[in-house]
């Protein structure tokens, strides 16, 4: 692996990530903050086909940088289904519940210099890294 893999492949993918959410905010009025926009499907807002869209480009656009990056990166997961499964609907029912998630704060939100995103973004970072501690180090 030489290091322009490492530079470029993250570097692009934010900037594609950064042009989704301002074609999305421009386009539509409203944050891509990913939380709202799986829950919106789920309450059949007006807008659930352009919702869908947005989620299948990002099933798709993970799926397709998986096939060109082979070998490149190297993910490995050692807890079981369950768990994951399990952490990702307490992140979605966190976010929900708190009116924001973090592609909403950490992409959005802090690009619009919002202070609430700010706030945000530091107590779901230090709850994720305490999480993290007490999960690998303490149990």
């Amino acid at each position: 692996m030489n290091y322009t893999d490492i530079i470029l492949w993250p570097l692009l993918g934010g900037v594609l990530i950064g042009l989704a959410s301002i074609l999305y905010l421009w386009l539509n009025g409203r944050i891509a903050g990913i939380s709202g926009i799986v829950s919106g499907v789920f309450r059949n807002e007006p807008d659930r086909s352009v919702r869908i869209v947005f989620i299948v480009g990002l099933i798709l656009g993970g799926f397709i940088m998986g096939l060109i990056n082979i070998g490149l990166f190297q993910i490995t997961v050692d807890k079981p289904v369950y768990t994951l499964v399990f952490a990702g609907l307490l992140v979605g029912f966190g976010s929900v519940m708190g009116g924001g998630c973090t592609s909403g704060h950490g992409v959005c939100g802090l690009g619009r210099l919002s202070v609430r995103a700010l706030v945000s973004v530091m107590v779901f970072l230090t709850t994720a890294v305490i999480v993290t501690y007490i999960t690998e180090k303490l149990l």
